[in-house]
């Protein structure tokens, strides 16, 4: 009888471990999918603001329609990713096109002390610190959901019910990690 006891304690304290690693796991993948969303949220911000400032910037730079055409291009790329690497790919293109919209604005006196540039301005450098945020807590989410599916003994679980790794936002060129600079 005491062996049976300590058989049925012995069962069920494995299902309470595969139960609590289960649901760890269900929660951190929850958590970076919500943390994905945020990222999402934050660019779909950015690329809402893009559109207003090439309308505000159009009047002054009426000889810059290269510049203000890259610039839509590579938010229109931006808005299609899908995947992680893809839109952290065409995050790189929409940094490179506001760096050179910006470098070239700078030759635009008028520009520069208009009331909408300031006010677009200020609204973009606040979303890129909210992107740039958002990145943060997605990696550190999706580390931790990669440490645990590897980690003992939610591993076998994570490999019994197809826990896959998470892809980390990772900016690929060293230069683009960078913010945008927003300076008049």
């Amino acid at each position: 009888m005491p062996g049976l006891l300590v058989a049925l304690g012995l069962v069920v304290v494995l299902v309470v471990v595969a139960i609590a690693a289960y649901n760890g796991l269900v929660s951190l993948r929850q958590q970076t999918n919500n943390a994905w969303a945020q990222i999402d949220v934050q660019l779909k911000r950015r690329y809402d603001l893009i559109p207003n400032l090439v309308e505000t910037v159009k009047g002054y730079m009426k000889h810059e329609q290269d510049t203000l055409e890259k610039v839509i291009q590579a938010r229109n790329r931006a808005v299609s990713a899908s995947s992680v690497h893809d839109k952290a790919a065409a995050e790189t293109q929409v940094a490179a096109a506001l760096t050179g919209f910006f470098a070239l604005a700078e030759s635009y006196p008028d520009l520069k002390a208009n009331t909408n540039m300031i006010e677009l301005q200020e609204e973009l450098r606040s979303t890129e610190n909210k992107i740039s945020y958002a990145r943060q807590y997605y990696n550190d989410i999706v580390t931790a959901y990669n440490t645990k599916i590897e980690a003992f003994p939610s591993n076998i679980f994570a490999s019994m019910f197809s826990f896959k790794p998470k892809e980390l936002f990772e900016i690929e060129v060293a230069a683009e990690r960078e913010a945008v600079k927003v300076q008049f």
